[in-house]
């Protein structure tokens, strides 16, 4: 390889591995390990010297220096006196040598694993979404990341007070049953009393998300012979779970207050699982008459409340919403919430509050699960929220998801006057109706092609042929000023489709 083409070569590995978030010497050490590792560069030949590599890439040649001495110390490189750098050859021996990959197994040869599962996770109904959707102009989608409320300088501030000496030495220990003190106490001060809870330091098990807890929750109480009633609609994980543990699941109606309490189906449940404060998807508010019925009902019947308050914060009304928990004088109710779906969705951080007993069992079947979320992750968070940068995110997403939600369903109002929507009091998202003619499949996939994403509403139906007329408008992660646009693009697509004028005025459900 000539000097010219080996050049063009290096550029283009460089401009390839580029990433933003890296300093320019990681930025060259990312390069060499990925061409080392892939094998474009023969260990015959010396790489380009750090004078060379330098004007190459129009960097300064300490940059390119350390990066390659950092390489010779961790074995990628190999430095010779006079002759320069070469790719390990032990390394690239070991890479040839590496035990052969599942696509060049005889077909014949692998194990017939459909005929072994349990049961197929595929096979399940599950809301998708697309992993692009930052490309698209109108992402009507929820439950994403929102850059407008990310606390970036604050959240990399308590990141690096954690990488500190002192704190490596409390976080990088195995933490076997245990979590971090710090956060425990945060979320037991600082956040549950917002949702009058009141729970002991041994009352609290750390779950990495939501979901998590819900599937451990699972794992340890439900049985082949529990039967589990949930919301319908409602959210399909929570559906998806306890279907996999139980064909006992019994689906719930429910209405403008929530779930219906119809007592001879609530007494045939074991469980019942219930999103009060905001409903997944309607975000209607169960009332407090319901939620002291539901609880009556539960010691009445023996039946245990699985609370799931996945987005208690998101309370966009001056209207206080006591959670189940707050008002149980029996410890019927397990509560599992999020600390992380209001500021980063991927940090995965939940929690569940529940007694003792049950906790401390949390804990052990954790241990075979994930061993504990990481302790670093509890930390970061626990200092995050005893400097108070949580509860001023809160503040902050509060406005501007009030002010979003205003402006959507003005726009429902004058766009789409013949659809029939949630009026949103909390939340990330309105629930939306269309006439049973309309088809959301139908309408979600023209509209994609206009560039809006929709979230379609029969996957929240136990029964999905008979519930295809619903979606769901997702708006934290899409920017104000393309709400209206949006909504505009939406409407043009189902006058295309379906014929629709704007005859009669939008009602909120």
């Amino acid at each position: 390889m000539n000097k010219e083409s080996s050049g063009v070569m290096w550029r283009q590995q460089f401009l390839r591995h580029a990433n933003l978030g890296l300093s320019l010497q990681a930025q060259v050490r990312q390069m060499v390990v990925g061409v080392v590792l892939e094998g474009q560069w023969p260990t015959s030949m010396a790489i380009p010297s750090s004078r060379e590599m330098a004007e190459i890439l129009g960097l300064a040649r300490n940059t390119v220096v350390i990066a390659y001495q950092n390489l010779v110390d961790e074995g990628y490189l190999i430095a010779y006196e006079r002759r320069g750098y070469f790719a390990n050859p032990a390394l690239m021996q070991q890479i040839r040598h590496a035990p052969r990959q599942a696509h060049d197994i005889d077909p014949a040869q692998r194990p017939n694993w459909s005929q072994r599962f349990r049961f197929d996770p595929e096979a399940q109904r599950n809301i998708t979404k697309k992993a692009n959707w930052r490309h698209y102009p109108y992402p009507f989608i929820y439950g994403q990341f929102d850059s407008e409320t990310f606390p970036s300088a604050a959240w990399r501030a308590c990141c690096m007070a954690t990488l500190s000496a002192l704190e490596v030495s409390e976080w990088a220990q195995d933490m076997f049953l245990r979590d971090d003190e710090g956060l425990i106490k945060q979320l037991r001060l600082r956040v549950l009393p917002r949702r009058g809870v009141w729970v002991n330091d041994n009352e609290l098990v750390i779950t990495v998300g939501a979901q998590h807890a819900l599937y451990l929750l699972a794992d340890l109480l439900v049985g082949l012979d529990k039967t589990v009633g949930i919301e319908d609609p409602g959210y399909p994980d929570a559906r998806n779970i306890f279907l996999s543990r139980t064909q006992q699941v019994q689906p719930l109606p429910i209405d403008d207050q929530g779930l219906i309490l119809d007592e001879d189906a609530l007494a045939r449940c074991d469980y019942v699982y219930v999103t009060p404060s905001h409903q997944s998807p309607t975000t209607v508010r169960m009332s407090l008459e319901r939620k002291q019925e539901l609880l009556r009902l539960a010691q009445k019947h023996d039946f245990i409340v699985i609370e799931d308050d996945y987005e208690s914060e998101n309370c966009l009304t001056n209207e206080a919403s006591p959670s189940l928990k707050s008002l149980d004088q029996t410890g019927r109710v397990i509560y599992i919430s999020s600390v992380s779906k209001v500021l980063a969705p991927g940090i995965r951080m939940g929690y569940v509050a529940a007694d003792p007993i049950l906790s401390q069992r949390l804990r052990a079947i954790r241990r075979l699960n994930i061993r504990h979320p990481t302790a670093y992750m509890q930390r970061v968070f626990a200092q995050f929220l005893s400097l108070g940068h949580y509860d001023a995110v809160l503040r902050k997403r509060a406005a501007l998801l009030s002010d979003k939600a205003d402006v959507l369903m003005r726009a429902l109002d004058e766009h789409l006057p013949f659809l029939r929507y949630q009026y949103i009091s909390g939340g990330a998202a309105c629930w939306v109706e269309c006439p049973p003619s309309m088809n959301s499949h139908d309408l979600a996939q023209a509209a994609e092609q206009q560039g809006v994403l929709i979230e379609v509403g029969d996957v929240f139906f136990t029964k999905s042929a008979e519930n295809q007329h619903f979606f769901r408008l997702g708006f934290a992660s899409i920017s104000r000023q393309k709400i209206e646009p949006g909504i505009r693009q939406l409407a043009s697509v189902i006058r295309m489709l379906y014929g629709f004028g704007e005859t009669r005025h939008a009602k909120a459900i």
